[in-house]
């Protein structure tokens, strides 16, 4: 009898979850709006834009030529006779004329690179927030089977206690269902704390603005592809890989911008000279000649190209296995989801166990004790459930 029961405990595990998942439409929009808010509401979010910006107006600053230079020399003769000297010399410095293109290649360049860091760090964010939604679908379905099991607990030590009073009970059958009481309201306490902590980060997250995300149901999930698909698809749109993928662009484009400082940069301008009561004046022509000031700087780009590329292979190796290991994992979490559907949805084992108890099939002990069973049964399920969820969700972060 044991046995039987509970085998059939395992059969209503996912039945008082069916009724949840049904509403999934509204959940997705509630997620789907929470995390909008979240997006527009984040510090570390509005941080990032700012910070971005200001590196965008960085990335245009030096592509101009240098400041004009003004030199103003007036010299005493001695002794007297010898008259005074005075000279003006006004001068523009520039650099090798294809230095310029260069420079404002790689301004491009670095502009374009902020936007894939400015997207990453959101996903991080958003999938964060996804994540404590999804810990509060599994806490918030938990917490009303733990409150139908009070509640029915609760019924049996009323009953129990009835009985007592009439002398028809006894007083062990009392204290086994106040100690299972005892521990419910700890179970629901416990969840209580959770989904209050859980629901604050929340508020965190939304840059300190209060919000409640009470659902019990979790969002549709997308159509699952075979993997070579899904990596192709992460592969072409991650915001991490495109980042580094301009790194390696970037560092070439500083690369011809250091080849191009080597070359001998231009002084031109006007110069005026008077001595003796005689004036001279004329164009000013000079040269910079690159012996010593760039040394090495050319090796130095070489080397972070070289660095660039391998990190690009890292980032490469690392996702490739991790998406993979995400994905077997969500295929098995997948069977054990489908396998407990398929099984638990066709009765409701708390009625039989309390029927059971009503005939006097079973006694109270075996009662709780079988009861125990399927609500540890029930949690395993709701954590395989959440787990599940929780995978998909990280597998399309790039979605966000």
């Amino acid at each position: 009898m044991k046995i039987y029961i509970f085998v059939m405990s395992l059969i209503l595990v996912c039945s008082a979850n069916i009724k949840a998942q049904d509403n999934t439409g509204n959940t997705q929009s509630s997620l789907e709006k929470t995390l909008a808010e979240i997006s527009k509401n984040n510090k570390t979010i509005l941080a990032n834009v700012q910070y971005w910006e200001v590196k965008k107006m960085e990335y245009k600053t030096g592509l101009t030529p240098y400041n004009p230079k003004v030199d103003y020399d007036y010299l005493s003769g001695s002794p007297a006779g010898a008259g005074n000297q005075t000279d003006f010399v006004i001068t523009q410095a520039f650099d090798f004329p294809t230095s310029y293109a260069k420079k404002k290649k790689l301004s491009n360049e670095q502009i374009k690179q902020a936007e894939f860091q400015l997207n990453a760090s959101r996903q991080d964010v958003l999938l964060e927030a996804k994540l404590i939604c999804i810990e509060l679908i599994y806490f918030n379905k938990f917490q009303d089977e733990v409150l139908k099991r009070k509640q029915n607990t609760e019924k049996w030590l009323s009953d129990f206690q009835a009985k007592l009073d009439k002398g028809d009970g006894n007083m062990l059958d009392v204290n086994k269902a106040k100690l299972q009481l005892i521990e419910i309201n700890a179970s629901f306490q416990e969840n209580k704390s959770m989904i209050i902590q859980l629901n604050q980060k929340l508020t965190e997250l939304n840059g300190g603005n209060l919000i409640v995300f009470a659902d019990s149901g979790y969002p549709q999930l997308p159509l699952m592809t075979s993997f070579e698909t899904l990596e192709s698809e992460i592969k072409t749109k991650d915001p991490v890989r495109k980042y580094l993928e301009q790194q390696n662009v970037i560092g070439r484009s500083q690369l011809d911008v250091s080849k191009a400082m080597t070359l001998p940069k231009l002084d031109v301008g006007y110069h005026y000279q008077a001595i003796l009561g005689q004036s001279y004046n004329g164009v000013h022509v000079g040269f910079t000649l690159p012996l010593w000031e760039n040394r090495n700087k050319v090796k130095v780009e070489q080397a972070n190209t070289v660095f660039n590329e391998l990190n690009l292979s890292v980032h490469k190796n690392e996702h490739y296995y991790d998406t993979q290991q995400k994905y077997i994992k969500q295929s098995n979490l997948s069977i054990t989801v489908t396998e407990y559907s398929n099984l638990f949805n066709s009765s409701n084992n708390v009625d039989l166990l309390n029927k059971s108890l009503a005939l006097g099939q079973i006694s109270t002990i075996q009662y709780f004790m079988e009861m125990s069973y399927y609500y540890e049964a029930l949690k395993n399920y709701l954590v395989s459930e959440k787990e599940y969820h929780k995978t998909i969700a990280e597998l399309y972060k790039y979605q966000l």
